[in-house]
């Protein structure tokens, strides 16, 4: 089957969650929160292989698939960005048995898996280079580091998405830095395309959409959002949403609107 493309502008739909959190509001049905966002417009979906394994007739062949391919501890043990343990979970020979359109790997700067997760990309990206395989690393700088004072601020997150390219993705997820300025120092250093992560969910659906369209007006190619998307009222209207902002370059409110 041949492989699907990610769109030069994107927005993808991150349904990885679970593997950490366990049940997670909005995924408790997978299937149907497939059939929700890609309903309403998503152009693609980064999610776990039990995931792909079990709805590969939603995903495989109709929309560009990404496998997460490692994973830490649960929440039950480690709390996000200070992980002390990380491993590659899955294979790229398990990705190409899935069909997927590509892989994800992390990227941690500067905590106690640093070094074991760009291990894990550097081993990730050369098995792709095979076939050409796209490597999307989620690129961010940990929590608690004495050399990173300011771990969400534009230094640390152009430090991680650089380090991430020059290991070799193709494309780096990482965090806003809270202005349009202060991401194009990202952008402006990593010369492959930046996306960006949701995070937590925001208090509104407006709050999300000022954040995707700061992150477009710094240099971003799209988003790469969960709880922001599937765990809204209106999942379908958040893609559209933010599809606008992302692939048309509307307004926040014209988004709103849509």
């Amino acid at each position: 089957m041949p492989r699907l493309s990610l769109p030069e502008r994107a927005v993808v739909i991150a349904m990885d969650h679970a593997r950490t959190l366990g049940v997670v509001p909005g995924l408790e049905d997978p299937g149907r929160t497939l059939d929700t966002v890609l309903g309403g417009g998503a152009d693609a979906v980064m999610t776990s292989y039990g995931v792909i394994k079990r709805y590969r007739d939603k995903l495989i062949g109709r929309v560009p698939t990404f496998l997460r391919l490692d994973g830490g501890p649960s929440n039950t043990r480690e709390d996000w960005l200070r992980y002390t343990e990380w491993h590659l979970l899955h294979s790229v020979e398990d990705a190409r048995r899935l069909g997927v359109d590509g892989v994800c790997v992390m990227g941690f700067l500067g905590g106690a898996v640093e070094m074991t997760t760009y291990g894990i990309v550097a081993r990730v990206v050369g098995d792709c280079a095979a076939d050409g395989l796209p490597v999307m690393v989620e690129a961010l700088p940990c929590l608690d580091v004495p050399r990173i004072p300011e771990p969400a601020g534009a230094v640390a997150m152009a430090a991680a998405s650089r380090i991430a390219f020059e290991l070799g993705a193709d494309i780096v997820k990482t965090y806003y830095t809270g202005s349009a300025e202060s991401f194009r120092r990202v952008t402006a250093s990593c010369p492959a395309p930046c996306l960006i992560a949701g995070g937590v969910r925001m208090d509104t659906l407006e709050a999300a959409l000022d954040v995707v369209h700061g992150a477009m007006a710094g240099g971003a190619k799209g988003v790469v959002f969960g709880r922001n998307i599937w765990q809204d009222k209106d999942p379908a209207r958040a893609v559209r949403a933010m599809r606008a902002i992302v692939r048309q370059g509307a307004s926040v409110a014209d988004a709103l609107a849509a």
